[in-house]
């Protein structure tokens, strides 16, 4: 089923996620629907300092957004804030935290999942109480449409078992972003929730931690700008708003979590299997 699964996924991808899958999916865009101000309102980036969370940074900044960094890095991040001052004539308000190589962290956490999963678990549910006050409040998750290739795995969330893939921990990762992503909004219908696939973009993440998939892609591999794109229009669009909460988003449009045939769709029980043992790490913080 993996060599299925993979196959479908990659042809899909030259097809779907490459710089001309962009360039056909954008003649169906609306320019208005990114013509817009948001003055007076803020955003937090998480890894904003570099590859598409700062090209959307730069972008709602232009437009007039106050903008919140949160960075692994303090003087990447302070890098970038001047960037995208000097772009948008915006203030940027930076938080940094810092995370090391794929290992396991002082807490005994895989860092992959670390990252990828519990920080977004933490970081979304501990703004829900401030988002639920906010006017027209939203989350995107930046996923990614590697998690086609994965079915959810509770039984092995820190990868403990059997050999270790970084591609396919870091797919399953994005899996259970899309997963949490459709719980929350099912719990929080005052907050608009999404996910979204960037595609395959030129980005410093994709160079250092894909060599070999960058040399044989890289001419074929969307701009920083080409990825944010649809973070952007979830973001600042009243059409991004207008679409129902919960959906994972590809090229401005929702599209399905699942490849046909691919029996990757997880039980009632495996989903919530998922959000409690994420809100029993959580409490530990």
């Amino acid at each position: 089923m993996s060599i299925y699964r993979n196959t479908v996924w990659f042809l899909k991808g030259l097809q779907e996620y490459t710089k001309s899958g962009y360039e056909a999916a954008e003649r169906f865009f609306s320019a208005a629907d990114l013509d817009v101000s948001v003055s007076g309102r803020s955003f937090i980036i998480t890894g904003a300092n570099s590859g598409i969370g700062k090209a959307t940074a730069c972008e709602i900044a232009k437009r007039g957004g106050t903008v919140h960094l949160v960075c692994r890095n303090k003087d990447r991040a302070e890098e970038a804030r001047q960037e995208i001052v000097e772009q948008s004539k915006n203030e940027i308000n930076n938080a940094g935290c810092m995370v090391n190589q794929r290992e396991l962290t002082e807490d005994g956490l895989e860092k992959n999942f670390a990252t990828n999963t519990l920080g977004t678990y933490i970081l979304t549910t501990a703004l829900i109480p401030t988002l639920k006050k906010s006017e027209n409040p939203r989350v995107i998750t930046v996923s990614s449409g590697g998690m086609l290739v994965q079915k959810l795995n509770v039984e092995d969330l820190q990868c403990e078992k059997g050999s270790f893939d970084g591609s396919m921990v870091y797919a399953q990762n994005k899996r259970q972003q899309v997963i949490m992503t459709e719980q929350w909004a099912a719990q929080h219908k005052e907050i608009h929730f999404s996910s979204m696939h960037p595609g395959w973009a030129d980005t410093p993440a994709v160079r250092s931690s894909m060599p070999g998939f960058y040399e044989k892609m890289k001419n074929k591999l969307r701009t920083e700008a080409q990825g944010a794109d649809t973070v952007l229009w979830l973001a600042v669009s009243d059409a991004g708003s207008s679409q129902p909460s919960g959906l994972f988003f590809q090229d401005r449009k929702a599209v399905s979590t699942h490849l046909p045939f691919a029996l990757t769709r997880c039980s009632s029980e495996e989903t919530q299997k998922l959000m409690c043992t994420l809100e029993e790490l959580a409490n530990k913080f």
